[in-house]
C-alpha cells in the first residue's frame, strides 16, 4: 500500500507529538554528563564533612561539580561562590544520577546577573550554601559590616554530625590582599562561635594559616590537619591551584580521625573534607 503525501504529514505529526509528551529518559542536562559513575552511589559517608569553593564565573557544568561531590559522598557539604540556582541543580544531579539525598540551605548574600543570571530585575543569589543528610534548623545568614571589594558573609545551621547536635558555619572571607578586613570578618565570626560548645567552621577564607587575621579562629577551634597551624613546619597542604592553603574545617568539640584534599578539575580551589568524631 502506498500512502498519499496528506497521510505522511498526519503520521510525522503524530511522531513528533509522541517525542514531546515523553520527554527525555533523564533528568535535564544529564545526558551531557561527562563523569557520570556507573553504578549510583547508596549512601554517604557518615561523620565525613567537606568544604569546597566552586569557583564562579567557571565554565563549569553542574552535572561535573557533583559528580565531584559524589565522588567522596560527606554527610555534610558547604559550597562556596554558588549560586542558588547552581547548588539546585547539583541537588537534583546527586540525586537523579548519584543516588544521593541532600537537604539544602542557601546563605546568599547578593544578588548577581553576572555571575548567576536571572531575569535583570531578579538576578540570581550568590553566596554560600550547606547540603547535609541530616535536617537543618535555625538557619541564619549574616553580610560582614564591611565585605572588602564584594559583599562577603557567613551562614550557620544546626544539624547533626555523628550523633550529636552542632553548629555548622560556613563562610567566604574577602579576597586577597584585604588583610584587615578579613580581620573584622573572622572577628564577627568568632563572637557567633564562642557561643556555642561544639562547631564545625568550613569555607575559603583566603588566609594561609599564619595570617594574623585568623588569630580569633585558631583560639576557638583547630584544623582538621593535626599538622597544621600557626608557626607550624609549613606541613599544611595546599588547597588552591596557586599552592596556598586557603581552605579550612574547623573543629570545636570534634576531633579528626582523617582529612583529604583532593585536586580536581572542576574548580581552581581543591576539595577539603574531614571525618570526625566528638572529643
Amino acid at each position: 500500500m502506498v500512502l498519499g503525501k496528506g497521510t505522511w504529514l498526519i503520521v510525522g505529526a503524530m511522531i513528533v507529538a509522541w517525542m514531546v509528551l515523553s520527554g527525555p529518559s533523564a533528568p535535564s542536562g544529564a545526558l551531557d554528563a561527562g563523569s557520570l559513575p556507573p553504578e549510583p552511589v547508596q549512601d554517604v559517608v557518615p561523620n565525613r564533612v567537606m568544604t569546597w569553593n566552586l569557583c564562579n564565573p567557571c565554565e563549569t557544568g553542574n552535572d561535573d561539580r557533583a559528580a565531584e561531590i559524589a565522588r567522596f559522598a560527606p554527610q555534610v557539604v558547604g559550597v562556596q561562590e554558588a549560586c542558588v540556582g547552581d547548588v539546585e541543580k547539583i541537588r537534583d544531579y546527586l540525586e537523579n544520577l548519584h543516588g544521593l539525598v541532600y537537604h539544602v540551605e542557601y546563605g546568599a548574600v547578593l544578588k548577581s546577573w553576572g555571575r548567576c543570571g536571572g531575569a535583570p530585575w531578579n538576578p540570581g543569589g550568590y553566596g554560600e550554601a550547606i547540603l547535609s543528610v541530616a535536617p537543618m534548623s535555625d538557619v541564619v545568614t549574616e553580610e560582614y559590616p564591611d565585605g572588602g571589594s564584594e559583599d562577603r558573609g557567613y551562614m550557620a545551621v544546626t544539624t547533626t554530625v555523628a550523633g550529636r547536635p552542632v553548629r555548622v558555619f560556613n563562610t567566604h572571607l574577602a579576597e586577597r590582599r584585604q588583610e584587615p578586613v578579613r580581620a573584622e570578618q573572622a572577628g564577627v565570626l568568632a563572637k557567633e562561635i564562642a557561643r556555642h560548645e561544639r562547631t564545625i567552621v568550613i569555607g575559603d577564607f583566603n588566609a594561609v594559616p599564619d595570617a594574623y587575621e585568623l588569630t580569633p579562629l585558631w583560639k576557638l577551634a583547630t584544623d582538621a590537619d593535626p599538622e597544621c597551624r600557626p608557626g607550624g613546619d609549613g606541613s599544611c597542604e595546599p588547597t588552591t591551584d596557586w599552592q596556598s592553603k586557603f581552605d579550612y574545617v574547623f573543629l570545636r568539640g570534634y576531633a579528626p580521625v582523617r582529612h583529604r584534599v583532593d585536586p580536581n578539575p572542576v574548580s581552581d580551589h581543591h576539595v577539603l573534607y574531614a571525618d570526625v568524631n566528638p572529643a
